[in-house]
């Protein structure tokens, strides 16, 4: 059965959609099938992996009104396919209000998945409103991207007081997968961040940081993973070896 991550951050910017397209690139070139869900409804990750936006999309498969093969599109990665999301998305959020159940759809939506997939990653939108519920419900275990700055440490807080309360009443079985630096650089602020986070979540840090890298910012214009882009950069050699963090963890 394969393992579904949710990357988590309420905070915009954080390079989220970057990382879950980048690991389950990487993922997917060390040879695991792997399948990326956009949940947000800008669709940076649709965008940014190079897959059209066009129908059926996640809001489709969350309606029903397609089958779940009928949603999933390859991408150039060998291995890695996504489910796209449009501006149609922005609807479920209050469309899903007066269902039954409506923290579930997503994982209903997702569950035949797990045969297929060794992993499934799933991006959801900067907030914990309905669909990053939706998100926590359907998964495994979390990863939060976030940058060394003092308000991430505010940040973080407030999340995972909300994947508790989401453990309590929705999920028993989410974990937290773990927590990573992006947009690293070698300020006093970001080594202070890093060492506070250290201290107080300890072994559910990860040990590879994402640094601040020009490469990881243009492969997205170009439809394409940093593996693809440019191979050689450091912003591909961290999320190589991130990637393979998150592997050996799960």
């Amino acid at each position: 059965m394969g393992k579904i991550y949710v990357f988590v951050n309420q905070k915009g910017g954080v390079g989220k959609t970057t990382s879950a397209i980048n690991i389950g690139a990487y993922m997917a070139r060390a040879g695991k099938k792997v399948l990326l869900v956009d949940f947000d409804s800008q669709g940076n990750m649709s965008s940014g992996i190079g897959v059209s936006k066009d129908k059926p999309t996640i809001y489709e498969l969350l309606a029903g009104s397609v089958s779940s093969s009928e949603c999933v599109k390859h991408t150039a990665v060998e291995n890695l396919d996504a489910i796209c999301a449009s501006i149609d998305l922005s609807g479920a959020a209050i469309e899903l209000v007066d269902q039954e159940n409506r923290e579930f759809f997503l994982k209903n939506a997702l569950d035949p998945f797990r045969k297929k997939y060794d992993y499934i990653l799933i991006d959801c939108p900067p907030s914990l409103g309905l669909l990053t519920l939706n998100g926590l419900a359907a998964s495994d275990a979390i990863l939060v991207p976030m940058q060394c700055e003092y308000f991430a440490l505010e940040g973080i807080t407030l999340l995972l007081q909300t994947v508790e309360q989401v453990q309590k009443s929705i999920n028993p079985n989410l974990k937290i997968g773990g927590i990573f630096f992006t947009m690293y650089g070698k300020s006093n602020l970001a080594k202070d961040v890093v060492r506070l986070v250290k201290e107080h979540y300890g072994e559910s840090v990860f040990n590879t940081m994402i640094p601040r890298n020009v490469r990881l910012s243009e492969a997205p214009s170009y439809g394409k993973a940093i593996c693809d882009y440019d191979p050689n950069c450091v912003g591909a050699k961290s999320y190589k070896q991130l990637a393979d963090e998150v592997m050996l963890r799960g």
